[in-house]
């Protein structure tokens, strides 16, 4: 398993820059499944033996690169919900990549009677995804389903992704308009995505792709200052120190999330730490890109700075998905469930 994050780290950092910001998606996507890693999760994605193992995984793709973070992330999150509910798995051992698929806009994906209606927006990996699985919902709930590459044809526009950051993720538009629900495999009962600790529990893991992100940005700052002779200057020594402190108050609370979760026997309430740990990851990340940006000044905001890129990809990672809302639902249900209460207020 190890050997598998070691070639994966190795992979990602030494992937051709054939994109417009960098390696693009199927270079990323080409080292994730050539490393092995994308196999491994069929032990990895799943109350894995040891969850920091899965915590080391994701936080070390993320720090190579973010794109790839998010992409392996979405794997892990896709085989995992195939295992919560017997889905095919088979394709997972081959090395193919996965990715799920929930975020709505003005079209939002639905079932009309044998149809699927609707569009999915943000959809990651619109370019290099084998498996896709869907959200959609009907009167009975919100339902999930899995459909192939080949059977998306010309329904993909991961070219309408024009955001600043995450630009290899080409995370753009899948038009699911016309579709018969037959044609895809369909995973569990209607709203069977929604039970924690599965669902809300799951948002540590993105947020253990940003601490690497976190971390590489901290290990850049410092080979600058030292680049410079600035390392023993008081002002930016406790600016380092406060990056520092920052990744490793995030590793704790993302640790603690993890071996909570990723173990048979957790209960819903667990998604709470979770929460917790993916909320006080931002704002420990925010702080960071302050301090950094403090730091190295204007220069690391070149687009040739080796920071830059990662500042962008971290600025638009973090708003997702709805870190306002998250907030809000968590201390909802902490104040209204005595059990919660105790635990995190007293």
């Amino acid at each position: 398993m190890t050997d598998a994050i070691d070639r994966a780290e190795r992979m990602i950092a030494d992937a051709v820059p054939d994109g417009a910001d960098g390696p693009s998606g199927p270079a990323l996507a080409a080292a994730l499944r050539d490393s092995g890693l994308l196999a491994e999760c069929l032990t990895l994605a799943h109350h894995p033996r040891d969850p920091l193992i899965l915590l080391d995984a994701l936080q070390r793709v993320g720090g190579a690169n973010l794109s790839a973070g998010r992409l392996f992330e979405g794997h892990v999150n896709a085989v995992k919900l195939l295992m919560l509910h017997d889905g095919p798995t088979a394709p997972v051992a081959q090395g193919a990549l996965y990715g799920i698929w929930g975020a709505d806009g003005p079209d939002p994906a639905r079932i009309e009677g044998s149809v699927i209606r609707g569009q999915k927006l943000f959809a990651s990996g619109a370019d290099v995804l084998e498996h896709m699985i869907v959200t959609a919902r009907s009167d009975a709930g919100l339902h999930l389903l899995m459909f192939a590459r080949d059977q998306l044809d010309g329904r993909l526009f991961p070219g309408e992704w024009d955001m600043s950051g995450m630009k290899a993720t080409a995370s753009g538009r899948c038009d699911l308009d016309g579709l018969a629900v037959a044609e895809a495999v369909t995973l569990g009962a209607p709203d069977a995505y929604l039970t924690e600790p599965h669902f809300h529990g799951g948002v540590w893991r993105y947020a253990a792709v940003q601490l690497g992100a976190m971390r590489r940005l901290t290990a850049l700052t410092a080979d600058q200052l030292r680049a410079r002779g600035q390392q023993d200057a008081p002002l930016q020594a406790m600016r380092l120190h406060r990056m520092i402190t920052a990744c490793e108050t995030a590793r704790l609370w993302l640790a603690q999330a993890a071996c909570r979760i990723e173990r048979p026997g957790a209960t819903a309430a667990y998604a709470q730490t979770a929460i917790l740990a993916r909320l006080r990851t931002t704002d420990e990340a925010v702080a960071l890109l302050a301090n950094m940006d403090q730091a190295l000044g204007a220069a690391s905001f070149a687009t040739a700075h080796p920071a830059d890129r990662i500042r962008r990809d971290l600025g638009l990672y973090l708003r997702q998905a709805g870190p306002d809302a998250l907030a809000l639902s968590s201390v909802d249900r902490i104040l209204a469930d005595p059990d919660l209460h105790r635990r995190w207020i007293g």
